[in-house]
């Protein structure tokens, strides 16, 4: 009889048994489905990244996956904020009404720029919106015609950002050419750069362009050159 039962106990031994545990659950719906926390006593540290995976959770189903890092350290590093653009040609100034006096915008387009959704700047109004509030990296160079001219000009030219923020214009930097009289000779040195960190809200437009720019000629700029980037470092 002993021979008998145990030769039925090593047959069901031998049979694959599959099934599923639940724990709180009486409808487990994985091969262990706990419903409540877990605590885990030790966890040893890695030193590196290499040959990990990463525990994460479906927020759908609740289920656990295995993830690489690599994905999560790439997600992280995605700037959806960032835009650059470089005008060498048909540069021209635009004025609206909602502008502070002397501010004329450069006319950049969708087509100059090099990197960034084409989201981010509009071509009706030659904006840059910021997509969400936080502080911004901002660069804008100008130059204009060779860099240098040869007379001071008037109404001291620079560079300007300007932000309309709620249908309200306002000039949020600036920076002049710088001029000098050497001798019998006045020179403009007509090509700078303004740069800077700059606190944004979300739908802020930003234009690059020219204050006390109401002598400038467009003789001057037909062989003028712009570029600005952009993009969000901290909330």
């Amino acid at each position: 009889m002993k021979t008998k039962l145990y030769s039925l106990l090593l047959a069901c031994a031998a049979i694959p048994l599959f099934s599923q545990v639940g724990i709180n659950t009486d409808t487990p719906t994985a091969t262990l489905d706990v419903n409540g926390t877990m605590r885990v006593r030790v966890t040893p540290p890695a030193a590196t990244v290499t040959g990990y995976q990463i525990l994460t959770q479906d927020v759908a189903t609740t289920e656990v996956f295995a993830m690489d890092p690599q994905l999560i350290i790439a997600a992280a590093n995605v700037n959806s904020s960032m835009y650059f653009a470089k005008k060498t040609a048909t540069l021209s100034l635009l004025s609206l009404g909602l502008f502070p006096s002397g501010f004329r915008s450069v006319n950049f387009l969708q087509a100059e720029r090099t990197i960034g959704s084409a989201s981010l700047f509009s071509d009706t109004d030659n904006t840059y919106t910021a997509p969400s509030t936080g502080v911004y990296a901002i660069s804008f160079s100008f130059r204009l015609g060779t860099g240098l001219q040869a007379s001071i000009l008037a109404n001291s030219p620079g560079v300007g950002l300007l932000r309309t923020r709620s249908g309200v214009a306002t000039v949020i930097d600036s920076r002049p050419f710088s001029g000098a009289s050497l001798a019998l000779i006045d020179l403009t040195i007509s090509d700078t750069t303004i740069s800077g960190i700059y606190s944004l809200q979300a739908g802020d437009k930003i234009n690059f362009g020219l204050t006390g720019s109401s002598a400038i000629t467009a003789g001057l700029l037909t062989s003028s050159i712009s570029t600005f980037y952009i993009y969000k470092i901290s909330n």
